[in-house]
């Protein structure tokens, strides 16, 4: 049957016809363009801008710079240092690497030393610092009466310079035996050169003797050395000791006093002190044992006026 036929008969049955739908092919696509039907381009995506690059670089330089991260430590060490010096007197403050409250006032500090802190690296000594404090002389025990040699003494007397540390000997006074002989066994073991401090007798006991037996021999050690030396020697003592026995006998000598753990050294405005060991438990970078720790009352150059010339 024809297509017409076809449809003439279904009209007079009264059935409309049906007609085919377009095949999908031919429909536009949504979003197409009617008349081309090409594909919109994609955007191109814009880059950092170059400003941006050298600003972002510059950051990780600095963030990634070990200069950066030594400020960020020093700023946090100073805030924490800050927050634990909060209720300490600022003239008399805890110094963390020496273990100790040092008195601000003083600017030049040492340290001195026998064989009891064994065996010293004199390097590490002189290369320890904290803030503006650092070590810059150093008392090395000698001799003690008139048999006793410190076993570390020339090992100590021979290194400590080459650290650059200035250097000064002492004696251990006993007042029961010869005072002369006592210096001059002293003499014999300590060899004095120009830079020098000057020598040093550690008086602190009576050993049983009289004060006026102990000063009368501590006379004769101190002319014996000044007349070999041309040095006045230094007087050690404890403040205590020195207050009872020697105040008013010596007052013409240097005066190196021992008194603990105080801000300030309260000798008396007319003692002529120029040493002072503030503490007995410092601790020092090459030395296995506590110290004593001591200031000198005066600036640098007065500090170059002390030493033998």
């Amino acid at each position: 049957m024809s297509a017409l036929a076809a449809v003439k008969k279904s009209m007079a049955a009264g059935k409309k016809p049906t007609v085919k739908p377009r095949s999908s092919s031919t429909a536009p696509k949504r979003g197409a363009s009617a008349g081309t039907g090409r594909k919109k381009s994609p955007l191109k995506k814009k880059g950092i801008p170059l400003q941006l690059k050298f600003v972002i670089a510059g950051v990780l330089l600095i963030l990634f710079s070990p200069l950066y991260y030594g400020y960020v430590l020093k700023v946090f060490t100073s805030a924490t240092r800050w927050v634990l010096d909060i209720g300490e007197d600022p003239n008399y403050r805890t110094y963390k690497s020496f273990n100790i409250q040092i008195p601000k006032r003083y600017t030049i500090h040492g340290i001195d030393v026998s064989s009891y802190q064994g065996k010293i690296d004199w390097k590490m000594v002189k290369s320890m610092k904290e803030d503006d404090v650092h070590i810059t002389y150093a008392f090395i025990k000698a001799t003690e009466g008139v048999s006793s040699v410190d076993p570390y003494f020339q090992r100590n007397w021979r290194e400590a310079p080459k650290a650059g540390i200035v250097c000064g000997a002492y004696h251990y006074f006993i007042p029961k035996k010869s005072g002369l002989w006592q210096a001059r066994f002293f003499l014999q073991t300590v060899k004095f050169e120009e830079g020098d401090l000057p020598p040093v007798i550690d008086v602190e006991q009576l050993s049983g003797v009289s004060p006026e037996k102990m000063r009368m021999e501590l006379k004769d050690f101190i002319l014996h050395v000044e007349k070999k030396t041309k040095v006045k020697p230094i007087i050690y003592s404890g403040l205590v000791f020195y207050k009872d026995y020697l105040r008013g006998y010596f007052d013409g000598y240097p005066l190196w006093i021992a008194h603990y753990y105080k801000a300030e050294l309260t000798a008396g405005s007319n003692t002529k002190w120029f040493f002072w060991q503030h503490s007995d438990k410092a601790r020092i970078t090459g030395i296995n044992h506590v110290v004593d720790f001591n200031a000198f009352r005066g600036d640098s150059l007065a500090f170059q006026q002390m030493l033998i010339k």
